[in-house]
């Protein structure tokens, strides 16, 4: 067994140095010939000569380094967010966006029904509230994901899936008060730490406290505007997996 988690672990880090070395040499190409795998099959791989060109290239390949501690963490959640799309993916191919929409109502309508039968007037009109913003963003990420190749699917499908996942519960708490104290004040702490910390970059948040006001459709509004950067990050995380391992 410990001979087993040896290799395993040992599995792990030849991985990963292979994804760096991949990482890095793509840098590295960038700004120098015959960088890439073994270099020219008969030159083979470039290297500097003169003092400029070796500043150039160490100081480049260092630059490079520094780079791969942000990038390659980005690098491994774009492995796990690309294999979770697959998966919804998949669905949606065997489906079809009418199909995947189909499911979409029929889950969230029959919660709501149960919730009509087993909740207060209010609860019911919060989960059909949340069902409907659910299906409707579901839809457009089957949707964008269907008619836009990959530039489409990084700009509009993941983050409109993001919505789907943020913005019902939301939707539930403007209709209904009791949900305040659960989603509302937490969504307004969060409002203030961002605006306290990156926001206040450049003035951005004395822009934002003057011409808008966090309450009502305004939480709505908020937690749209932080699905769609998040959406492009992981669109941008896959598209980095892919570019180090290739998806079958």
């Amino acid at each position: 067994m410990a001979t087993r988690t040896r290799r395993g672990n040992a599995g792990v880090v030849g991985e990963v140095a292979t994804d760096l070395r991949r990482l890095h040499g793509g840098w590295m190409a960038l700004a120098f010939p015959r960088q890439r795998g073994h270099g020219h099959a008969v030159m083979g791989r470039w290297s500097p000569e003169t003092t400029p060109q070796q500043v150039g290239y160490y100081g480049w390949g260092i630059v490079g380094a520094l780079g791969l501690l942000a990038l390659y963490p980005l690098t491994v959640l774009g492995f796990a967010t690309r294999y979770y799309a697959a998966k919804l993916d998949s669905t949606r191919t065997r489906f079809g966006v009418v199909g995947v929409t189909a499911l979409a109502v029929l889950a969230w309508g029959t919660l709501t029904a149960v919730a009509h039968f087993q909740l207060e007037p209010d609860a019911v009109l919060a989960v059909a509230a949340a069902s409907a913003v659910a299906t409707g963003a579901t839809a457009l990420s089957a949707g964008c994901s269907r008619v836009g190749g990959r530039p489409a699917s990084v700009l509009l499908a993941y983050p409109f899936a993001l919505t789907a996942l943020l913005l019902p519960p939301v939707v539930a708490a403007l209709v209904t008060p009791s949900l305040e104290g659960v989603v509302l004040e937490p969504s307004y702490a969060f409002a203030v730490q961002l605006l306290e910390g990156p926001l206040a970059v450049g003035g951005i948040n004395e822009l934002l406290r003057a011409n808008f006001e966090l309450a009502g459709a305004a939480y709505a509004a908020m937690w749209t505007a932080i699905a769609f950067p998040m959406g492009w990050l992981l669109g941008l995380a896959v598209a980095l997996a892919n570019l180090v391992r290739p998806s079958s």
